[in-house]
């Protein structure tokens, strides 16, 4: 969040600095919780800032990630969508949980996708 909300329009979004193999490592310590919410506070605050200065036509307008033109509306919704689809999974996994044996597939049932491919 950090990389891609600074300078977020005049900047590609991948910054050079960001070293994404050591972003899920923990090093010298354990992260404590106030730690973890006061990193957390950091980057929704920078992300809110950024958002609040842009002003309407600056939504058309193209910003970099990784080398590729994104208009800044596609690149706020971006990461959103892993959320999106994390937070539905979980949802889908608790009520399958819940439902037990009446629980219902939301597509092809286990065992008839080959019924329906032969029909």
């Amino acid at each position: 969040m950090r990389s891609r909300w600074t300078d977020f329009l005049t900047t590609d979004g991948e910054k050079p600095d960001r070293n994404r193999d050591d972003e899920f490592v923990i090093g010298g310590g354990e992260l404590t919780r106030a730690d973890s919410r006061d990193v957390g506070g950091r980057l929704v605050l920078l992300v809110f800032a950024a958002i609040s200065a842009l002003t309407p036509n600056d939504l058309g307008k193209k910003v970099q990630i990784r080398g590729q033109g994104h208009t800044v509306v596609e690149a706020i919704n971006r990461p959103a969508d892993p959320l999106r689809r994390a937070c539905l999974a979980k949802i889908v996994l608790l009520a399958k949980h819940y439902a037990g044996p009446n629980w219902q597939s939301l597509s092809i049932p286990r065992g008839k996708s080959r019924i329906l491919r032969s029909h």
